[in-house]
């Protein structure tokens, strides 16, 4: 096989390389957690040198920090896009966004990141500086807003914003943690779906924070 051949092969494979490298790491962090999974073992994984891993990753936090970036983060950016654009009322955002997070986050190996967090976080103090600047800080800025939306425009009564957005998210972390702990979802006798549930957990939420003399 002649070289010019051979080198666009070589440049694809490379240009694909980080990426094939952060799914590798996705996988051995969310199964083993941060402390247990080894660089040579994501590393070997993803096909390569562990010094190729580090061409990319120079640690393996850096590398953590990278997947939380490719897989949390860009979520939490896209629904931030989102909400500005939406044009419909709070009580629709407020139901949409937790519907889609679940399907965009929730529901997938990522989530497992969560898990690992909140088990590991004490042993790994700038990893959970990291986490809570990048991840839940803009997280729970995005869901208090839109709370403040509502209340600005009459829409829901006077609250707690940041006891308020705490309501709204810890069924859902519940779900997450449940799923990666136990292999399925704590609800019920295992038949629920988990996107029923959060519905119905929306919906009684905008119930609570509608003004009750306007239609929710």
């Amino acid at each position: 096989m002649s070289e010019s051949l051979i080198t666009p092969k070589r440049e694809r494979r490379k240009q694909h390389r980080p990426g094939e490298l952060l799914e590798a790491a996705l996988d051995l962090f969310v199964e083993k957690g941060f402390a247990a999974t080894k660089s040579e073992e994501v590393a070997a994984k993803a096909g390569v040198s562990k010094g190729t891993l580090f061409l990319y990753f120079p640690s393996k936090e850096e590398l953590f920090k990278a997947v939380v970036r490719e897989n949390v983060v860009k979520t939490v950016t896209e629904g931030a896009l989102e909400v500005a654009n939406f044009k419909g009322t709070c009580s629709e955002l407020l139901k949409t966004l937790m519907l889609e997070w679940w399907r965009r986050y929730g529901a997938t190996k990522a989530s497992g990141i969560t898990k690992l967090i909140s088990l590991e976080a004490h042993h790994f103090p700038d990893l959970a500086i990291f986490y809570q600047e990048e991840v839940i800080d803009p997280a729970m800025r995005l869901l208090e807003g839109i709370l403040e939306r509502g209340r600005a425009t009459g829409e829901f009564h006077n609250f707690n914003t940041a006891h308020t957005a705490m309501v709204v998210i810890a069924p859902m972390l519940f779900l997450i943690l449940s799923k990666h702990t136990n292999g399925v979802c704590l609800v019920g006798n295992g038949e629920t779906n988990p996107e029923d549930l959060i519905a119905q957990h929306a919906d009684l939420i905008v119930r609570g924070l509608c003004d009750p003399q306007k239609p929710c």
